[in-house]
């Protein structure tokens, strides 16, 4: 029994020591836990479910431009993330949203491309040293946007617009030139200033003796509520808002002279930079694609000319119409223009113009190829107006009967086919800005001349977004030393730049591009060399199931008349005035030719407008057609 009791003894200590040992470690635990929020080491600590910095994704990496990554702009050297955006918030004044976009923005700004690359200023404009974009562009479609914020700095704004048109081109361009004022501004103040109180509020809920300031926010973040829940516009916003704000505003200020716990204002600020940035983004994006739209589609007024023509052309009497001389389009000694074109416009101002700076129009004999839905609506157009004593001859491309090609190889017509590339130039440093051009080349069916006009030994081929402003006859007696292409090149991108495309071997990777607008083109070399053939097997050997068409063309040309380019000079041709606004007004005035290449068509509505003018002088303006489809106004 004594030892029984004694064993039982022994136990019922040791119970009540485990017992005494876990109170002294409750009570040490609940000193030490008041001592950690009061010394505010509780900012170190991470909120359950929140992602870490090196986790998230970065506004420009959301975006995904092609070609390189972006770094997070989120500096993780500068210290605790929670407690830099605490005191952030609270110097900042009542519109918080623009100024926090502002400071992340400026932060973004001065991070690098690239994995662990080290701070640059400059390294937001600088891509990969090769083609940073290429998108096909059929005529006259692509894809831009603008930025057009007014609450970034102008550094920033000059930052962003680079990379705005690297993705996106001249819509760029166009929206800031075309910027409105920011509608229902009161409104949006006002959703800021809730969003603001929003994050405040629980903080302040929970500091001791200050119910009197949690209810004044709890009662102005809930009049807010009901007023946006009401109004959506300045219009419907009640007479007495002005008075509401500022009571809220008076809120917000007495919360920002507490300390409040920053994790929850932290997580809000991030959330509407995020939302905010991503709404920004879809709204640009359907921007560019509205804008798009509207670059592809014909004009109304365009429309109505080419129906009204066609329509014209069944009802008028065959006796009536004029015939073109058939010995004058084959005879080689003549001079012999080549434009393909389904715009009945834009081909009549390429020979108007052509013929109004020519000083003997006698000898010049245009060739316009065009489609069967546009063909009739061109030769009663072309009927109808005389071009001085010129000849004008209507083909239609596939109506037309060649050696070796099945009716299936010319069932449609390709127009010169342009695409957007951003790229480093050749000659500039490492760290300069990217820039972006819109270049022209040669479709499928210019590959089809010799065939088309087996007579003909020499032909000048003609965009039709070009306008002619000088004589062009000293291009007849151009020595072009076996060359087969006489064009401006464009020596700012190289083969070399373009070796993803076009592989490794087979060519000079120091050729410079070259554009068409202004071709002079020697038909006897060519059929000599049988470059219609080498294009053609290119194509095919290019040719992907994930590729277009167009994007073939381009390598396929580039490569087919590699080393057979003759350089002309470049004041015979001005580029750019259909997608840049800089160009200087004395080199306008100066150029042979104007080169409409980009999106922005001179007859569009979106074209620029101060070019215009240089194109429309040339619309025969007095054509009853014209008047009736408004196509002056």
């Amino acid at each position: 029994m004594k030892g029984g009791a004694s064993s039982y003894g022994y136990s019922a200590k040791r119970r009540w020591r485990g017992l005494v040992i876990g109170v002294l470690g409750l009570v040490i635990l609940s000193m030490l836990v008041p001592l950690v929020f009061l010394l505010g080491l509780h900012n170190g600590f991470r909120s359950a479910g929140y992602p870490s910095e090196q986790q998230r994704p970065t506004s420009e990496s959301r975006i995904g431009y092609d070609k390189y990554e972006v770094r997070d702009a989120w500096n993780e050297s500068e210290g605790d993330q929670s407690s830099h955006v605490c005191d952030l918030f609270r110097k900042l004044g009542p519109t918080l949203p623009k100024d926090v976009l502002r400071n992340f923005t400026n932060n973004a700004k001065n991070k690098t491309f690239g994995r662990g690359s080290k701070h640059n200023s400059q390294a937001t404009e600088v891509p990969p040293r090769s083609i940073a974009q290429s998108l096909p562009v059929k005529n006259n479609t692509n894809v831009d946007a603008a930025v057009g914020l007014p609450l970034y700095a102008k550094d920033v704004v000059d930052d962003i617009g680079k990379l705005c048109e690297f993705k996106f081109g001249s819509y760029c361009h166009w929206r800031q030139e075309h910027r409105e004022e920011m509608k229902d501004s009161m409104v949006k103040k006002l959703k800021d200033q809730l969003f603001v109180a929003r994050a405040f509020y629980p903080s302040i809920a929970k500091l001791p003796r200050q119910d009197k300031l949690s209810r004044e926010l709890k009662l102005n973040i809930q009049e807010l509520e009901r007023v946006l829940s009401e109004s959506t516009t300045d219009v419907d916003l009640p007479p007495q808002i002005a008075k509401k704000l500022q009571r809220m505003e008076a809120a917000i200020a007495k919360a920002k002279l507490f300390h409040v716990e920053c994790n929850n204002v932290d997580k809000k600020l991030r959330q509407i930079y995020d939302m905010t940035e991503d709404e920004a983004n879809f709204h640009m994006k359907q921007s560019a694609f509205l804008y798009q739209l509207a670059v592809q589609t014909m004009p109304k007024s365009l429309h109505c000319l080419s129906m009204r023509l066609t329509v014209e052309y069944f009802k008028s009497p065959p006796n009536d119409m004029k015939l073109s001389m058939a010995e004058k389009s084959t005879d080689p000694m003549l001079h012999h223009y080549v434009i393909f074109s389904n715009n009945v416009l834009a081909s009549s101002v390429v020979i108007n113009s052509t013929v109004m700076h020519s000083k003997e129009s006698v000898n010049q004999v245009f060739h316009v190829l065009t489609d069967e839905q546009n063909y009739f609506a061109m030769k009663l157009w072309f009927l109808r107006n005389t071009y001085k004593e010129a000849t004008v001859q209507v083909l239609n491309m596939e109506s037309l009967k060649l050696d070796n090609h099945s009716k299936a190889t010319l069932l449609h017509l390709s127009l010169p086919e342009e695409f957007r590339v951003s790229f480093h130039s050749v000659d500039s440093p490492p760290m300069a800005p990217i820039r972006t051009e819109y270049m022209s080349i040669f479709s499928h069916s210019h590959y089809l001349l010799p065939k088309i006009f087996q007579n003909l030994n020499k032909v000048v081929v003609l965009d039709d977004d070009v306008v002619v402003q000088q004589d062009l006859s000293a291009l007849w007696s151009l020595d072009m030393g076996g060359k087969v292409n006489a064009a401006v090149q464009f020596c700012s991108l190289r083969l070399d730049q373009l070796k993803k495309y076009l592989g490794e071997n087979g060519y000079n990777k120091n050729s410079c591009a070259w554009m068409s607008g202004l071709n002079v083109i020697d038909l006897a070399r060519w059929r000599n060399l049988n470059l219609t053939e080498t294009f053609q097997r290119l194509a095919r050997e290019m040719t992907t199931h994930e590729e277009s068409i167009e994007a073939v063309a381009l390598r396929a040309s580039l490569l087919s008349f590699e080393g057979l380019i003759y350089a002309i000079d470049g004041g015979w041709i001005l580029s750019g005035l259909g997608h840049d606004y800089g160009i200087d007004i004395e080199a306008i005035s100066k150029a042979a030719i104007l080169h409409y290449n980009g999106n922005m068509k001179p007859w569009l509505e979106l074209g620029i407008p101060k070019y215009k003018h240089y194109w429309k002088k040339f619309l025969s303006r007095e054509d009853q057609f014209l008047s009736e489809c408004n196509v002056n106004s």
